[in-house]
């Protein structure tokens, strides 16, 4: 029988910081962590770094062959325990994680080496390798339970916490620690991201280079972090006592198979309609979607024309905002890191902006939070969306305790 699923904690090392109620005051206050990068011999470009003092979380001795993927899952995972009010997980737990790149400055060194000193660090692949993150959380936390990473580019921390949560539904576990994490700040990354020319464009104020929605968007901006939850069966959680932040109601994926790079509105209207389905709700029961909007041309279009389609004359109703604008494109924690924000504009009743947009698009006809501020006392549900290279799509559907 499936059961219901709680969100009792949370952890995040974000490009505003690991205080999760910080991070979103900062984000409802529309406050940018943009900031722009000129380092080695990567074109210049806005990107939203993560502040991380690896000191704090690991010794010298720790952080041999320990890329920074790894080392901010570990930090992220372990607030999301704490935050729980859990002191040491049962060695049944899952951990499912999400991550595009890997270990992008591992990559990024040993290329160097290679063609530099002909040296490459012995630990190089353990340090790069996509799943390295999870086994340093289990490793971490001694957990013996099921330890899943998924790399579904844009949409891989938002499948992992969709399947955390089907697991602990239908009692293949009991508790999960769910959630992703990236750090690609590295030249390598920036050159080849500038190559496909999907980058925002840099002028005079990089803190609002990314523009979710505007008519004058330019393109994403690239931004580092983990984000953590921990999600668990909502009986257990109120027989302990667990402040629950919000039910994880259901989530919905599909794969446009069209393109690899260019997504299709049918694609995302699947992974919503799904969504709902499995969460029981309806369209007009959702007070707010946290979009995927990159703030690329094609991209937000498409999903506006996919929320039109499933929303239909309801789509006014339905609160619109990209945090993205404040701290960029996570990629594979972008599902993470939003559906933390989902998850507490629902527990605190509240909807961060959609900034920098001072003209909407014409074509993207949604309801866009455009104020800071904005208060929802009465918002009872939200969704999630992400949306990946490769056409994997993912929706993630929240709704209020109790």
């Amino acid at each position: 029988m499936k059961r219901r699923v709680a969100i009792t904690g949370i952890g995040l090392v974000s490009p505003h910081g690991d205080t999760p109620m910080d991070v979103f005051d900062a984000l409802l206050a529309g406050r940018s962590a943009v900031t722009l990068w000129n380092e080695g011999d990567a074109p210049a470009a806005a990107v939203a770094r993560a502040p991380f003092d690896a000191a704090r979380w690991f010794t010298r001795l720790q952080l041999a062959g320990v890329d920074r993927v790894s080392q901010i899952a570990v930090a992220a995972a372990q607030m999301a325990r704490e935050d729980a009010g859990i002191g040491v997980l049962d060695a049944s737990t899952g951990v499912y994680v999400g991550t595009g790149m890997g270990g992008a400055t591992a990559v990024e060194e040993s290329y160097r080496g290679h063609y530099g000193s002909g040296r490459v660090p012995p630990l190089s692949v353990p340090a790069f390798m996509p799943n390295a993150p999870a086994a340093h959380v289990a490793m971490r936390e001694k957990l013996h339970g099921p330890v899943y990473t998924y790399s579904i580019a844009c949409a891989s921390s938002a499948v992992a916490l969709a399947e955390a949560a089907k697991a602990v539904a239908y009692g293949e576990i009991d508790c999960a620690l769910a959630g992703g994490s990236e750090a690609l700040l590295v030249p390598g990354a920036i050159r080849a991201w500038h190559a496909l020319q999907t980058l925002a464009r840099v002028d005079d104020e990089p803190w609002r280079a990314s523009r979710p929605f505007s008519a004058d968007r330019t393109g994403l901006v690239l931004g580092e972090g983990a984000a953590f939850v921990v999600l668990e069966a909502y009986d257990a959680a109120l027989a302990r006592g667990a402040r629950i932040y919000a039910e994880f109601a259901g989530s919905g994926v599909s794969c446009d198979a069209t393109h690899l790079t260019k997504p299709d509105a049918a694609g995302q209207v699947s992974a919503l309609t799904t969504a709902l389905r499995n969460s029981g709700l309806t369209p007009g029961d959702i007070g707010y979607c946290n979009a995927h909007g990159t703030a690329t041309r094609i991209g937000d279009t498409v999903e506006c024309a996919a929320l039109e389609r499933v929303w239909g004359e309801a789509l006014g109703q339905l609160a619109v905002s990209s945090t993205k604008s404040m701290h960029g494109h996570l990629l594979g924690a972008a599902g993470a890191l939003e559906a933390v924000v989902t998850i507490l504009a629902i527990y605190r009743g509240a909807i961060p902006p959609n900034m920098h947009c001072d003209r909407q698009d014409a074509d993207c006809k949604v309801a866009l939070v455009r104020d800071p501020g904005h208060a929802a006392p009465a918002l009872h549900a939200a969704i999630s969306n992400s949306f990946a290279f490769g056409g994997t799509n993912t929706t993630l559907v929240f709704k209020r305790a109790g």
